[in-house]
């Protein structure tokens, strides 16, 4: 398999971020979560999606227009 140098660095980077926490994730998007509201700073929550925004149906609703018809 061929090195990927871009890949390598990536890696290399993450290990050293996650050092500190022994390599536990969890730990440290819990420690940055916390150093962000610790911050001060507006933090963006994004609002949730409905489904209508996404364009999948209600289960048992059938909206005619989303549909091609074979016969047309």
């Amino acid at each position: 398999m061929a090195r990927n140098p871009i890949l390598e660095e990536i890696y290399a980077a993450r290990e050293l971020l996650l050092a500190e926490y022994k390599g536990d994730v969890h730990a440290y998007i819990q420690a940055a979560r916390e150093r962000a509201l610790a911050s001060g700073r507006p933090i963006a929550v994004p609002k949730q999606r409905t489904k209508r925004c996404t364009g999948a149906a209600d289960p048992g609703v059938v909206r005619t227009e989303d549909h091609l018809s074979a016969a047309h």
